[in-house]
C-alpha cells in the first residue's frame, strides 16, 4: 500500500510506504510503546530544574552554565557532501561554512499500488539575517509521476524573519491521487443489520480505492508577541474534483455512505476555511530538533460564503518535546509527539477527516496507510528514541512507537480504543549544516499492516 492520498507533506517530505505484508503478533508493539513511555517519564524527572531548552535562551547563558548544555561540533560530522567530496575531490578540505543549505535527491519508489515512481524532491534550510537567535527557515518541493497515473507536485515553506518577528507557513499542492480507503473509525467496527452502517464501519478492512484531482492552498502568518510565543491567522482551500470510487450501487462504499449521510456530493467538494492559531516554539532546529518544545493550538472555521461545501468548526492541537540525553552526543534524543483534531460542529468531507497521516506533515502513524483510521475526533501519540551509530554521525538509528485513537459512528468514543504501531529505522546524514537526514523506517501495525517508509527528515 501507499499513503497515496497525501504522499507529500505540507511542510516536509511525505513518507512513502513501499510494501505491506501480513503481521499477526501485536504484543511487541505494546511492549515497545510501554518501554518508550517509561523512558520519557524518567527523562522528564531527570530534567527537573534544568535550564530552559530554548535556542534564544542558550545564547544568553553564562559561560559556566552553557558548558553543561548539549553542543555539537559540525567539523566532526560526516555527511553526503563529505562523501562526494572524498570521491571526486579527495584533497579538498571540508568547510562547514561553505556547506549548501539545499538537499536534492531523486524520488524513486515502486509497489503494486502506485506502480513505478520517478521524480525529484528537495529541502532547503537557512537562517535569515544576522541575529543569532533567529530560528532556521525551511522549504521543500517535490514532483513525481507513477506508471499508475499518479501525479503529485507541491511547494511549502516555514519562514522566520530576522529576530523571529514574523513566521510564514504555507503550501501549494496540485495532484492526481489515489486514496486506499478502509472505512470510518478506529478499526473495531462491527457488522450490523443496517447495511450502510456496516459498509461505513468496514469490519473486514476491505480496501476501497478513491481516485481524484486534489488542489490545496494554505498560508498562515504568525506574529511574535512574546519571546517564542506567536499568534497567527490564515486561510486554507482544499478542493477535490472528479472523485471516483467505483461505486456502481448507492451506499456500496464507505465514502458514498458518508457522503449520503452528511449531504456531500459524490464527485467533488471544497473545504475552505479560516485558520486561527497560537504557537510556542523553542526548538533549536526545524528539521531535526535536539531540544526544545513546539506547541500549536488552532481553530479552523470552514464557511460556505468563501466556497466551502459545508460549514464546520474544528479544534487542532500539536505538542512536541525533545530531550537531549547526552552532552557529548546531543543528537541522542528522546522525542515525544501528540497531535489531535476535533470536530466541534458542522461536517467535513470524507477525505478531509482527521486520521492516520493527516497531521501537518502527513507523517504520523507509520505502519499504516494514510487515513487507515479516521473519525470526526482523532488523537495520535508517538515516542521516538534517536541515537548515533557511527562516531562521525553519518549513520544513526531510531526506535519508535505510536498509539492512535478515534471515534466512530457506532458509539465508540475518543480515547476508548487505541491502535498501536511501531518500528525502527536508519538515518543517513545528508546535510550537517541544516541537520537534514535521509530516513528509512520499517514499521508495522495491526490488521496486516507492515512496510518500509522513506523520508527526508524526521517524522516530527
Amino acid at each position: 500500500m501507499i499513503k497515496a492520498d497525501h504522499p507529500l507533506p505540507a511542510f516536509t517530505i511525505k513518507s512513502i510506504v513501499l510494501t505491506i505484508y501480513p503481521y499477526k503478533n501485536i504484543r511487541s508493539l505494546k511492549t515497545l510503546f510501554t518501554v518508550l513511555l517509561g523512558c520519557i517519564c524518567y527523562c522528564s524527572y531527570a530534567q527537573t530544574g534544568a535550564p530552559t531548552d530554548s535556542l534564544k535562551a542558550d545564547s544568553l547563558r553564562k559561560k559556566n552554565q552553557s558548558a553543561k548544555l548539549p553542543t555539537e561540533n559540525l567539523s566532526r560530522q560526516y555527511d553526503i557532501g563529505n562523501l562526494l567530496s572524498d570521491i571526486f575531490h579527495p584533497n579538498k578540505t571540508d568547510s562547514v561554512h561553505k556547506s549548501s543549505g539545499i538537499t536534492v535527491v531523486p524520488n524513486v519508489a515502486a509497489n503494486p499500488t502506485i506502480g513505478a515512481q520517478i521524480g525529484i524532491k528537495a529541502v532547503a534550510g537557512k537562517k535569515l539575517g544576522t541575529d543569532p537567535n533567529t530560528l532556521m527557515s525551511v522549504a521543500a518541493t517535490s514532483a513525481s509521476i507513477t506508471t499508475k497515473g499518479i501525479i503529485y507536485f507541491y511547494i511549502n515553506h516555514n519562514v522566520f524573519t530576522p529576530g523571529n518577528k514574523w513566521n510564514f507557513q504555507g503550501n501549494l499542492v496540485a495532484a492526481r491521487t489515489v486514496t486506499p480507503d478502509f472505512g470510518f473509525g478506529i478499526g473495531e467496527g462491527k457488522a450490523t443489520g443496517n447495511a450502510p452502517e456496516s459498509v461505513l464501519a468496514n469490519p473486514a478492512h476491505k480496501v476501497y480505492p478513491i481516485h481524484s484531482q486534489y488542489y490545496n492552498f494554505r498560508e498562515k502568518v504568525y506574529k511574535e508577541v512574546e519571546k517564542n510565543l506567536f499568534i497567527g491567522a490564515g486561510l486554507s482551500f482544499d478542493i477535490r474534483r472528479n472523485i471516483q470510487n467505483k461505486d456502481t450501487a448507492n451506499n456500496a462504499t464507505p465514502s458514498s455512505v458518508y457522503n449520503n449521510r452528511f449531504g456531500f456530493p459524490q464527485d467533488h467538494y471544497a473545504a475552505n476555511g479560516f485558520l486561527f492559531n497560537v504557537q510556542y516554539t523553542t526548538r533549536d532546529n526545524q528539521n531535526r530538533a535536539y531540544k526544545g518544545i513546539y506547541f500549536d493550538a488552532g481553530i479552523r472555521v470552514n464557511q460556505t460564503w468563501i466556497g466551502s461545501t459545508k460549514n464546520a468548526t474544528q479544534l487542532t492541537s500539536d505538542f512536541r518535546k525533545y530531550f537531549s540525553l547526552s552532552a557529548e552526543n546531543p543528537e541522542t534524543v528522546l522525542a515525544f509527539w501528540n497531535w489531535g483534531s476535533y470536530l466541534v460542529n458542522g461536517a467535513v468531507p470524507y477525505l478531509e477527516l482527521p486520521g492516520t497521516g493527516r497531521d501537518g506533515a502527513f507523517k504520523s502513524g507509520r505502519g499504516y496507510t494514510a487515513q487507515y483510521f479516521k473519525g470526526t475526533q482523532f488523537n495520535d501519540t508517538e515516542l521516538e528514541l534517536r541515537f548515533p551509530i557511527l562516531k562521525n554521525k553519518f549513520i544513526s538509528g531510531v526506535v519508535f512507537g505510536s498509539m492512535q485513537t478515534a471515534n466512530d459512528l457506532q458509539g465508540a468514543k475518543l480515547f476508548q480504543t487505541f491502535q498501536p504501531g511501531g518500528g525502527a529505522g536508519l538515518r543517513v546524514l545528508f546535510n550537517k549544516a541544516t541537520r537534514t537526514n535521509l530516513a528509512l523506517d520499517y514499521a508495522f501495525g495491526k490488521f496486516g499492516n507492515k512496510g518500509f517508509f522513506f523520508n527526508l527528515n524526521e517524522a516530527f
